[in-house]
């Protein structure tokens, strides 16, 4: 594993998220309760910056079509469905987990490994 630095642990309040680039690679980092987690940036269904969206009982919502994934897995919760009509896009583009990345924190310090 190769963890990059990405923020201090303090910088980033329970409940909110941040988007951050390492190595050219776009993510997301979350402050849940639990502890700090990092997804892809890009929703999976039209690509929309999950970081505009909002965080609801550990799930991220895209601001877009609001397709529902765990922050934690990546797995969706809810596949996009507003605007009413958005379901024919849907045949095109089948439901798709976030891409997920380990992190630690080591001296107050966030790190992600997104290799």
């Amino acid at each position: 594993m190769s963890f990059e630095k990405v923020c201090p642990a303090a910088a980033m309040d329970v409940g909110t998220m941040a988007k951050f680039s390492l190595n050219g690679t776009n993510i997301v980092l979350y402050h849940l309760e639990e502890g700090f987690y990092a997804t892809q940036r890009s929703c999976t269904h039209t690509f929309a910056p999950l970081e505009k969206g909002k965080i609801e009982s550990g799930k991220v919502r895209c601001p877009l079509h609001r397709a529902e994934f765990d922050i934690k897995t990546g797995e969706v919760v809810k596949w996009a469905n507003f605007p009413p009509g958005v379901q024919v896009l849907n045949i095109i583009r089948g439901e798709k987990c976030l891409q997920t990345y380990p992190t630690k924190i080591e001296d107050g310090m966030v790190y992600v490994d997104i290799v």
